[in-house]
């Protein structure tokens, strides 16, 4: 049966029932929903929603809410919207209504069991499972061999395992152009950096992850995993784990879930690397045809749409970059790294386009020395599934991945379609992380699920050895899956694990505190065969050995020509360079990023200490992103990205040696232990392969990709292939650009000392190093984009002794504390970095003269994108590079005019620095008004240079003396549920003021297991419990008000005179829906959607006010920078102001500086006796300098002034206590 809550005119929600409700349960699911039950069994009117054969995550998530509050006999809730008002339809995900009645979630599907392969070639085709003659005459026979036909299972699940993305066939071919055999293969080149420089690596191409050596850290941890415990610190010998993963088909079909999935499926490979590790930060690329977002740009107009086959670039844009963000914020991995290219040129009778787009999903993060391999797996071990139910996802897998998009009909393809469940991750990932830091982790092997689901997971899991799943044991989200679509779904956000018998009721009791779902699906035979089974009716779906199911195939031959593309020069007069400049400074790739950036959490974990943004006008401009290792000391790892594809497409080796070149440019600033030798680099290639000219060209650009990583002496452990990038449509074949996108990671040991694209207003001269050691050339810019052309000959890195000299000294400068600021040259080239070093700062420009680089054509000099820096310095830089024989230039300085004044020979040009910023983020603006409701995308393009930070620090503050002088401890905790993902670096923050802190789950408060009956300070943490679903903090919410326990245990808290407490962010929601904050007011706050509609993440400042709060009562008068990070933060009071203590008030009453529009300005609400605060920013992610986004040059703080909030909180409860 199906209920129906809310308005017929704007909004439904279809509660689907197994038994009906009491009126109790019926009252709680209109409390939860905030809707009135309709007493109707049809609603003929108009909806859109979600595709009735797919259950949403949101569903999931609404469910499990309604669970906990003790509702039962819920199979599923989903959100309908009135056509008349829905704005926002996606054939790929929705379905439209005439009316809603009782049979819209009917499945008739009836599952199919076992099917028997007749015909295998028909079995290929109809169901697109891309397997080549070979494979299919290998099949034929394997059938002959063990004398029965092939189960539909079987024969998907070899299509899966033996797939071009699962096993790399082309980078492990035998290459044979234009005639002549190649002595390597692709991926023998790529190992060959690893071998001839070693350097730090721990392990490379033995996991889905590389490990590089990282420092000894202190690991801060709660003692226990499986209940509440205390926080303690714990040295580990830390490594550092680098990885990147491409999303590109499922974000080509489907945009939001497939990048979001893509995120999802790298942090996976990393939290699954060894027998465990940790994932810190993430980074994304997006490669797309140009947007269209408007008229402006002339070069877009002229290249013909295409009839676009799934989206338009521009909801493959927004979407896709909406998924990823959305991922990473729920999940709690800030995304701090990432690169955007529009292109498409047609020439030579060639379309080249990112039809197929390109979608990186890339990141590091950190695991334990000793854990850095897996173990092997022994006979009578046990199989167990971490993570949620199967559901009909991703059935084209892999090998539809490994196939021209359009090569099949649309419903195979659109079998790609993913379905993102972050939180879901989040909960496995935390059981992970629990297990991860015991004494003796129990995990013997770990696997991911992505691509082929259980199939590849489980198979690879007992490789070696043997094993057997219970396909009656896997979970089943949809009832009409058949068994091969059991066993083969990719469901994302799921984990294999090996684990001992013996260990699972530990495993179990961590996975259930932490409300993983979890599984014994399996044990490890030992007998070389992989089975699948359903025990209760007795069918074998999988009955193969291990050899058979990995096949036997001999190595690929990949024959090709070499095939030479000439494209046209460029023509240009330098007499219309300022509007060249405009044109540049629009194209999406050199563009600002704000779009991006201001909607994706930079600063969860508080471990951030370089993110995209910089300067008092805080907008994205730094390429080298940086996360401490742990939170007392300044080791960490440094990140950044490298591509060069257009360059590539006139010489394949150039665009890989520019890419490599550019990832170091970025990574630079981030003074890394042993200079260049700490980096390591992930290689992603995407490239057309099967079409002439193209694999030849492939090889060319791996072989010229090692050369230079060898000569550099670096080394390249790990990477991925994507190698059918071309699009098809009737009569047409677009081919995407053979790119490879590099990233670069290694250790940085001391993050205080990164350089940032900010110049020094008061002193420091400019200086200019050509790090290509060639001549200027326009090919393959951004330039030459704007002019459709692509160029005949681009610049390259010629000399890579030079290159790797320049970048060690560099790197000397950085530790001698010689580099004021500093940028590379890149996208847009030499005008451009110039123009974006003036750009964060008001009223500065510079004063350049190029005259002595001796090269005539401005424009060429301007535009060209050979491999350079700038660098400010007090130094003579020009001596220090003499001293390796490698020239170096002094330009210039700054000026106060806001001016860039450039000379250069008898030219002389003058950009005013506003009007040429405001065109440079007028991209982003576009972008942003098809993201951000309520006309705020004009109000961030109107304020964003008009909110700069100032700060006023408290009276007398020492940030190097922050101990309290009592021994005596008093015991705080956090509280955290499903969801939360800032309960280490809060904790952190308050142990420093010498709190004994306790990891309280809700699950512990639920079970009785935990009253807070010890407890003085209760902190609840950010995130996103329930991923927000049915509003923030409404489903925390409910756990406490309807669970008698739970409820107790926190009006006794509240009760107590001896208690404080605070909530931040999702724990500022939690206390608020509780009414907790004005519980004697008759109509309490609220807190609703932020004005624009969407995430907000922004450093701004916040006034303190006079109040009566106690944690901030020596903070009065400051004006201090802090991250918001949140979507719903909008506080909403019924009352006139003065009836509420309002303790914290943005600085700027406007958008973005206050990024919700809560009334009054309001950013921190405290009771009326002072001892209960919330506030929506994160004060707990900015504790040290190296976390704000921009700190005062003449402090030298080793905390923030936010330190005292809970010293004064120790302080007081000293004082009540003794």
């Amino acid at each position: 049966m199906i209920l129906f809550f809310g308005d017929p005119k704007l909004k439904l929600f279809a509660v689907e029932i197994s038994e009906e409700l009491s009126i109790e349960s019926i009252k709680k699911l209109s409390w939860v929903l905030d809707s009135s039950i309709i007493e109707s069994k049809e609603i003929k009117e108009k909806f859109v929603g979600p595709k009735s054969s797919m259950i949403t995550p949101w569903s999931t998530n609404a469910v499990e809410i309604t669970r906990n509050m003790g509702v039962k006999n819920i199979n599923r809730i989903e959100v309908f919207v009135s056509s008349k008002i829905s704005k926002e339809f996606d054939r790929m995900i929705h379905e439209e209504y005439k009316s809603l009645d009782q049979n819209i979630f009917e499945n008739n599907l009836e599952p199919e069991k076992v099917k028997f392969i007749d015909d295998l070639k028909k079995y290929n085709n109809e169901h697109g499972l891309a397997l080549d003659d070979f494979e299919i005459s290998y099949l034929e026979n394997l059938s002959i061999k063990i004398g029965r036909k092939l189960t539909d299972s079987e024969v998907y699940g070899f299509s899966q395992v033996n797939s071009e993305h699962c096993r790399h066939k082309i980078f492990n071919g035998q290459f044979i152009i234009d005639g002549k055999e190649k002595s390597n293969s692709l991926f023998e080149l790529i190992k060959s950096t690893s071998k001839k420089n070693k350097n730090s690596i721990v392990s490379a191409y033995s996991d889905n992850v590389a490990f590089i050596g990282g420092p000894k850290i202190n690991q801060f941890q709660p003692k226990k995993g499986d209940r509440a415990s205390y926080y303690i610190n714990k040295e580990i010998q830390s490594i550092i784990s680098v990885k990147a993963e491409t999303h590109n088909f499922p974000t080509t079909v489907e945009p939001y879930n497939g990048a979001a999935t893509g995120s999802g499926g790298e942090i996976r490979d990393r939290a699954a690397g060894g027998t465990g590790s940790l994932p810190l930060i993430g980074s994304a690329v997006y490669m797309t045809p140009y947007s269209r977002l408007n008229n402006k740009k002339i070069w877009e107009q002229n290249i013909k749409q295409r009839d676009w086959k799934y989206q338009t670039p521009i909801d493959i844009l927004i979407k896709a970059s909406n998924g990823a963000s959305d991922f990473g914020n729920c999940f709690g991995q800030p995304l701090i790294v990432g690169s955007l290219l529009t292109f498409e040129h047609e020439e030579n009778n060639t379309l080249n386009s990112y039809d197929k787009v390109i979608m990186l999903a890339g990141g590091v993060g950190y695991g334990e020395q000793k854990q850095a391999y897996k173990e092997s797996p022994k006979k009578g071990d046990i199989i167990v599934l971490l993570g949620g139910d199967n559901y009909r996802i991703g059935m084209g897998g892999a090998s539809v991945s490994s196939t021209d998009t359009g090569s099949y009909n649309n419903a195979i393809e659109l079998n790609a379609v993913q379905r993102s469940n972050p939180e879901m991750q989040k909960r496995v990932t935390n059981t992970i992380r629990s297990l991860f830091e015991m004494d003796e982790n129990p995990i013997v092997s770990i696997h991911d699920h992505g691509a082929g689901g259980h199939l590849n997971c489980f198979s690879e899991l007992v490789e070696d050895i043997g094993g057997e799943i219970y396909l009656d044991s896997l979970p089943i989200g949809d009832p009409s899956l058949s068994f091969k679509e059991i066993i083969g779904n990719e469901s994302q956000e799921r984990i294999g694990l090996i684990i001992k018998e013996r260990d699972y009721n530990l495993v179990k009791r961590i996975a259930d505190r932490e409300r993983s779902p979890i599984y014994k699906v399996g044990k490890v035979t030992g007998d070389n065969k992989f089975k699948v089974v359903d025990r209760k009716n007795n069918i074998e779906t999988i009955n193969l050995d291990l050899d058979s199911l990995f096949g036997d195939a001999p190595k690929k031959i990949i024959t090709d020509v070499t095939k030479t593309s000439i494209f046209s020069d460029l023509e240009y007069d330098t007499s219309k360079v300022y509007e060249y400049v405009e044109n540049v400074l629009m194209l999406e790739a050199v563009a600002c990023k704000d779009w991006l950036t201001n909607k994706v959490d930079r600063c969860v974990t508080g471990r951030v200490a370089q993110q995209q943004t910089v300067g008092e006008i805080q907008i994205p401009l730094a390429n080298c992103g940086v996360v401490s290792l742990d939170y007392n000391s300044y080791t960490g790892i440094a990140s950044s990205i490298g591509h060069s594809p257009v360059s590539g497409l006139i010489d394949p080796s150039v665009g890989s040696i520019n890419s490599i070149g550019e990832s170091l440019t970025n990574i630079l600033w981030a003074p890394l232990e042993n200079g260049i030798k700490s980096v390591s680099l992930s290689a992603n290639w995407m490239w057309p392969c099967g079409n002439e000219g193209e694999d030849s060209r492939l090889y060319k650009a791996v072989e010229a990709c090692s050369e230079f990583a060898i000569d550099l002496g670096i080394n390249i452990p790990t990477g991925k292939d994507s190698l059918s990038m071309v699009q098809k449509y009737d009569g047409l074949k677009v081919k995407s650009p053979g790119t490879v996108i590099i990233s670069a990671s290694g250790h940085c040991n001391d993050i205080r000392k990164i350089v940032k694209p900010v110049l020094n207003k008061n002193s420091g001269d400019l200086y200019y190093v050509n790090l290509s050691f060639d001549e200027y050339k326009l090919g393959g810019s951004s330039f030459a984009q704007t002019l459709n052309k692509v160029g005949s000959d681009s610049p390259e890195i010629k000399d890579p002794v030079k290159f790797k000299e320049s970048f060690n000294l560099v790197q000397n400068l950085i530790y001698k504390n010689n580099i004021l600021s500093g940028h590379d040259i890149s996208s847009g080239g030499l005008i451009t970095c110039l123009l974006e070093m003036c750009f964060s700062s008001n009223d500065i420009g510079l004063d350049i003269n190029l005259s002595n680089l001796g090269c005539s054509d401005s424009s060429k000099l301007l535009f060209s994108e050979n491999s350079g820096i700038i660098i400010q310095s007090n130094k003579d830089l020009e001596k220090e590079f003499s001293s390796i024989d490698v020239k170096c230039s002094r330009i210039g300085n700054t000026n106060n005019k806001g001016v860039l004044n450039i000379k250069n020979f008898e030219n002389n040009f003058s950009f005013n620095i506003n009007k040429y910023r405001d065109i440079w983020y007028s991209t982003s603006k576009d972008f942003d008004l098809k993201q951000t409701k309520n006309n705020k995308a004009i109000e961030r393009f109107n304020n964003y240079k008009n909110q700069p930070l100032e700060y006023i620090f408290p009276n007398g503050f020492n940030g190097n003396d922050i101990s309290n002088n009592s021994d005596k401890k008093i015991k705080a905790a956090i509280i955290r549920e499903k969801g939360s993902n800032s309960e280490r670096e809060m904790a952190y923050m308050i142990s420093l003021a010498g709190f004994d802190v306790k990891d309280i789950h809700m699950t512990d408060i639920i079970s009785g297991e935990e009253n807070l009956e010890d407890i003085n300070l209760l902190v609840a943490v950010g995130g996103f419990s329930n991923s927000d679903v049915l509003g923030s903090a409404k489903g925390w919410a409910g756990s406490f008000l309807h669970n008698p326990i739970a409820k107790k245990s926190i009006n006794k808290f509240f009760e107590r005179d001896d208690t404080m407490s605070l909530g931040v962010c999702n724990g500022c929601q939690l206390f608020i829906e509780l009414g907790l904050i004005n519980n004697n007011h008759a109509e309490k706050p609220k807190m609703i959607h932020n004005d624009s509609q969407k995430f907000e993440c922004t450093f701004s400042t916040v006034n303190i006010e006079k109040s009566p709060s106690i944690m901030l009562k020596n903070l009065e008068g400051s004006r201090l920078g802090v991250w918001s990070a949140h979507g719903e933060g909008k506080f909403v009071f019924p009352y006139e102001e003065k009836k509420y203590s309002i303790a914290g008030k943005y600085s700027y009453d406007s958008y973005p500086a206050n990024p919700n529009g809560s009334n009054f300005n309001t950013a921190m609400l405290v009771s009326d006796d002072g001892r209960h605060l919330v506030m929506m920013p994160h004060i707990e992610r900015s504790l040290h300098p190296h976390n704000w986004a921009h700190y005062p040059e003449d402090r030298n703080d080793k905390y923030t002034p936010w330190v005292k909030v809970f010293n004064n909180s120790y302080e007081w409860l000293i004082s009540k206590l003794y």
